[in-house]
């Protein structure tokens, strides 16, 4: 039996997808990953567990469907995150710095206007810790690292280590901020505005074809890499949004919106607040996406059931948050890790507004669940000044309440449509599949990925001015410093 695999290194957790050439599910694997915060504005992952853990979901996947053939591997990561190892051992210098992560702000604050003007320019990226040129310039300044060092993004980390070579796409390096998207290499100018060495970082090669082989003694096979991608292009192949007019959300840790574009690169989606993205490179010749993420959503829930205790456990959350009709006049702002697009407040804090003597936990939990849906119709709302939005395919493990999906249908009067639990896994074994040649075309996963459950909108009164002025005043309110 012939097969793909889809590698997901996701945020929270390492997740592996079997699937046949018909991108129809076989098996799965998942392994958790622990996130720490050891100060405030620090966000890191070990190195050696985030390892392990993709080695142990590939090795009990491949194990679990001994006839299988593997045709090809897709490996799909937490896209800005980085970290620094030795180049000769692979030894880590450093934990990985994830894209959540705040130490690169005072660099980035001590930039003048000229220069953060520049940066946007030549990268097509707002200026913010986000992304990863600001932690690859932090880790630069350690002294403990020497000069044979490499840095770079968990892919390039992944394949150095098992046998692809230190190399990333074009897909990730156009979300560093160190490099013009689509290029195909790295911006000289970009890198001495951040005064980082281009001898450190990978290099960059195609999404899709022939990218080496990942091999594992663990593992039972060797796997062919043909596809290497971010993990939310990932999974906008998996939801099928290969054709313009497509969008999908991808509700984890926090949630991340692309939109499908095409061949031509998009205008100044900056100044708007959303980003110009590589969706993905075959044959040298890279297709584009707008993106805009949302930093805290499941976050959110997960620091209201255990950072706080409020609730006992996410179904309780969602039970409860779906059985109020209203917010009882209770307003969140979701910034536990700054506010990203299209209002890039990279000092925001969350607020919690409105409270009274009749609030209880009900209302919370729905508030929470429409200021979710709403920083999401924020992102859209900014992409609509450059491509039409006709379909929304949503995914993620925050989907599986039926309020979110009908409340979002509702907030950006457009269909909603459920995408599969693993979008992102699938995408990467999708995209493989185009590498590898057993699926024709990045079209042709349009017609594999039916969609699932659709919503529809609902005529309801329009909540989108009040929300713009709730932000604004919020975004203030708790800001740091």
């Amino acid at each position: 039996m012939k097969a793909l695999i889809g590698i997901d290194e996701g945020t929270s957790a390492v997740k592996a997808t079997l699937c046949d050439l018909q991108l129809r599910p076989l098996a799965s694997a998942r392994r958790e990953k622990h996130t720490a915060r050891p100060a405030d504005g620090l966000v890191e992952q070990d190195p050696a567990e985030l390892f392990e853990a993709v080695v142990d979901a590939v090795a009990e996947l491949l194990d679990g469907v001994p006839d299988a053939e593997i045709v090809a591997c897709g490996l799909d990561h937490q896209g800005e995150s980085v970290l620094a190892w030795e180049r000769g051992t692979g030894r880590p210098l450093s934990p990985v710095i994830t894209w959540q992560d705040k130490r690169s702000q005072a660099l980035l604050d001590s930039f003048d206007a000229r220069t953060l003007a520049r940066i946007t320019e030549l990268s097509g990226l707002p200026v913010d810790p986000y992304f990863s040129a600001g932690k690859v310039s932090w880790l630069l300044n350690q002294e403990l690292l020497s000069n044979d060092v490499c840095i770079g993004t968990v892919d390039s980390y992944l394949c150095a280590q098992l046998g692809a070579g230190f190399a990333t796409d074009l897909s990730t390096a156009s979300r560093t901020q160190l490099a013009r998207p689509g290029a195909h290499g790295w911006d000289h100018e970009l890198c001495t505005i951040f005064d980082v060495r281009a001898d450190c970082l990978p290099r960059l090669r195609n999404s899709v074809g022939e990218l080496g082989t990942l091999s594992h003694g663990r593992w039972r096979t060797e796997l062919p890499l043909c596809a290497q991608v971010v993990d939310q292009q990932a999974a906008l192949a998996g939801a099928g949004c290969v054709i313009p007019g497509r969008a999908k959300a991808t509700f984890g840790t926090g949630v991340f919106v692309l939109g499908f574009i095409g061949p031509s690169a998009p205008g100044d989606a900056a100044g708007a607040g959303v980003l110009p993205t590589v969706a993905w490179s075959i044959d040298g010749q890279p297709s584009y996406a707008l993106d805009g993420g949302v930093f805290s959503a499941g976050s959110l829930i997960d620091w209201l059931v255990g950072g706080l205790g409020v609730y006992d456990s996410p179904e309780e959350f969602a039970q409860l948050a779906a059985s109020v009709s209203d917010a009882g006049g209770v307003m969140v702002l979701p910034a536990l890790s700054g506010l990203g697009a299209p209002w890039w407040r990279p000092s925001a804090r969350a607020v919690i507004s409105g409270l009274t003597g009749g609030t209880d936990r009900r209302h919370l939990a729905r508030a929470a669940t429409e200021s979710i849906c709403q920083r999401v119709c924020d992102v859209l709302d900014a992409m609509r000044d450059f491509i039409t939005i006709e379909q929304l395919r949503i995914d993620g493990g925050l989907t599986a309440s039926e309020l979110l999906p009908q409340l979002l249908a509702d907030l950006a009067q457009v269909p909603v449509e459920l995408g599969a639990v693993d979008t992102t896994a699938l995408g990467a074994a999708a995209l493989a599949g185009v590498g590898a040649g057993v699926i024709s075309s990045i079209e042709q996963i349009a017609e594999l990925v039916p969609p699932g459950r659709r919503f529809s909108p609902r005529p309801v009164p329009d909540s989108r001015a009040a929300w713009r002025a709730f932000v604004e005043r919020a975004a203030s309110l708790g800001a740091s410093g």
